[in-house]
């Protein structure tokens, strides 16, 4: 027998997951069919592909080299579906857009309610994740288009910015802040910030680490909502984009902008430079770029 498409799939989606029962999840397959498609293969090509650690599977050397081999092969039987779908005047099929937590927040209910109105045959699919891993999602194939905070550069994405924010430092409600902010002045407030990776701790990093500026970071933790609970709580100030503080129900917080220079998050639609736009990823980035950021 014949290596299938249908294996590929397989392999991929259970290295994807880590693991064969997060794969089978993902297909909707029982474990012990999956792992015998996947046993099958080995045979056939006379290589281990996936060795068991302590935390699920890992590919071997040869299925490494077959996973590069598979996502190309699979991108490209999808990109056959997605040409032949694109040839309907109602497009049907899939497109896959991630966005990060406070974009999704905001935005997701209008994004989706316009797209099945444009797109009444096909399907949208949001994930939402942290732009650091949203753009290596993008990278490995598994999203079409992505809006990113600040992205590092890569040569096989493409960026177009949509929006930008001045950063401001924020402080707890019983602090006396100045009109503004210098640069240097930032050492002297104790902080809550997003740990790293993420978007505004990178900016801070390479607005304040080239002028040997040191910040007093009191305790760093991953999601907004919980920095803000922290500072509102007197433990620290923090370092926020002006719309994240829109809407939270927090009691009044200090604030104050930021420089001269100013530190400013940028809002990009990332797409990835090898694969063709369709008539449904077009219109779909058109929507995207419709979205009024105003309201994040």
């Amino acid at each position: 027998m014949a290596m299938e498409l249908r294996q590929l799939h397989y392999f991929v989606s259970v290295v994807d997951a880590g693991s064969f029962s997060g794969g089978a999840v993902a297909l909707n397959l029982a474990q012990p069919s999956l792992s015998r498609q996947i046993a099958l293969l080995e045979s056939e090509l006379g290589q281990r592909l996936l060795v068991r650690t302590g935390r699920g599977v890992s590919p071997t050397e040869a299925g490494q080299s077959l996973l590069t081999h598979a996502r190309a092969m699979l991108d490209i039987e999808r990109r056959a579906r997605d040409e032949l779908r694109d040839m309907d005047e109602s497009p049907s099929g899939r497109v896959v857009v991630g966005l990060p937590p406070r974009v999704a927040l905001g935005m997701s209910a209008s994004l989706i309610q316009r797209f099945r109105e444009q797109f009444p045959r096909a399907v949208i699919t949001v994930l939402e994740g942290l732009s650091v891993s949203l753009r290596e999602s993008l990278i490995a194939g598994r999203l079409d288009m992505a809006l990113l905070f600040d992205p590092a550069a890569s040569p096989q994405l493409s960026f177009e910015p949509l929006f930008r924010e001045k950063l401001l430092l924020v402080a707890p409600a019983s602090s006396r802040l100045p009109a503004r902010v210098g640069l240097a002045a930032l050492a002297s407030y104790p902080m809550v910030l997003p740990s790293a990776p993420n978007a505004i701790r990178h900016l801070l990093d390479s607005a304040l680490l080239p002028r040997d500026i040191q910040l007093q970071v009191l305790a760093e933790v991953g999601a907004v909502r919980t920095v803000l609970d922290l500072v509102a709580k007197g433990v620290g100030c923090t370092v926020l984009p002006e719309r994240a503080l829109n809407g939270k129900g927090d009691e009044p917080l200090q604030r104050a902008p930021i420089g001269p220079p100013g530190i400013w998050n940028s809002l990009v639609l990332a797409t990835p430079m090898s694969r063709p736009a369709t008539r449904l990823t077009r219109g779909t980035a058109l929507l995207l770029r419709e979205l009024d950021f105003r309201e994040l």
